[in-house]
């Protein structure tokens, strides 16, 4: 019997989910965390984005 995960909302991003859910390119998202006006934090080799800080900048929110 297959196990089904619940449907938990995402809260951070690796930045290939944050260009796919943004329409927005590889450059442009590190373009925007260079400029501070998207957050991200290095956790071991990876880069994540918290949910919150490409909804805030989706959203015109600075």
């Amino acid at each position: 019997m297959p196990s089904e995960k619940p449907n938990l909302p995402k809260i951070a991003y690796s930045i290939r989910e944050a260009c796919h859910v943004s329409s927005l390119g590889r450059t442009t998202i590190y373009n925007h965390i260079a400029a501070g006006r998207l957050r991200a934090r290095r956790i071991g080799g990876r880069v994540v984005i918290p949910a919150e800080s490409l909804h805030a900048l989706i959203e015109g929110q600075d």
